[in-house]
């Protein structure tokens, strides 16, 4: 067998694997039920609003300030 012919049976092999296994990721993807764009978290959750969340506006009036009457 010329030495042409045993190279290029040989890069075949791998190739033609290659080609198998995208086949058989494509038909697993297919059918595959995790669909991870259904557990990705919406928004910010409760420790980023208890940091970044300023105090809580309470009815006390500030020093300094006069209540005026209109």
């Amino acid at each position: 067998m010329p030495m042409a012919t045993r190279t290029a049976a040989r890069n075949a092999r791998p190739a033609l694997a290659s080609e198998l296994a995208d086949v058989a990721r494509l038909f697993r993807s297919l059918f595959d039920p995790y669909r991870p764009e259904l557990h990705y978290m919406r928004g910010p959750g409760p420790k980023w609003n208890a940091k970044h969340r300023g105090a809580p506006a309470e009815a006390h009036d500030a020093p300094g300030l006069l209540r005026v009457k209109v």
